[in-house]
């Protein structure tokens, strides 16, 4: 153990708060990690994007989780570029709010983000028509390959 470890478990006994979230395990999101629902279909060294297909009141949905070492925190919505060799798909976030939850076990963030589609779109997606994926929020991209 470290001599910084050894000092906030002692400064988190005196109720500092920033010691408290330093040193604090937190294994709910790290449960959420490894139980990722849907399919993996993109990788790369900035990260792994899941997805899964739903159906509410009508409506497609592309269920996505980007797998990063970013924090991906924004209130202007995020795109999901999806592109192949001679056709390309952007879908736009459904919510514009969007942050991540981090997982001090395995030093990685996990965002969800939620995109309305038609089934034209599933069909794409689900064809793996596209060789690159790249996700984009703010001013930052997270650029992740198609497992075929």
């Amino acid at each position: 153990m470290s001599i910084f470890r050894k000092i906030d478990k002692v400064l988190g006994a005196f109720g500092n708060i920033k010691a408290l979230e330093r040193t604090h395990v937190d294994t709910f999101t790290e449960n959420l990690i490894t139980n990722i629902s849907g399919v993996k279909i993109a990788e790369s060294k900035d990260g792994q994007l899941y997805a899964e297909f739903q159906e509410l009141a009508g409506f497609d949905f592309l269920e996505s989780t980007i797998l990063s070492r970013e924090n991906i925190k924004t209130f202007k919505g995020a795109k999901l570029s999806f592109i192949g060799d001679n056709n390309e798909l952007i879908l736009d976030s459904d919510i514009t709010e969007i942050e991540s939850d981090y997982s001090n076990i395995s030093n990685r963030w996990m965002t969800k983000v939620s995109y309305v589609v038609t089934k034209d779109d599933i069909k794409f997606i689900t064809q793996k028509k596209a060789n690159l994926i790249v996700f984009e929020y703010k001013k930052k991209s997270i650029k992740l390959y198609v497992i075929k």
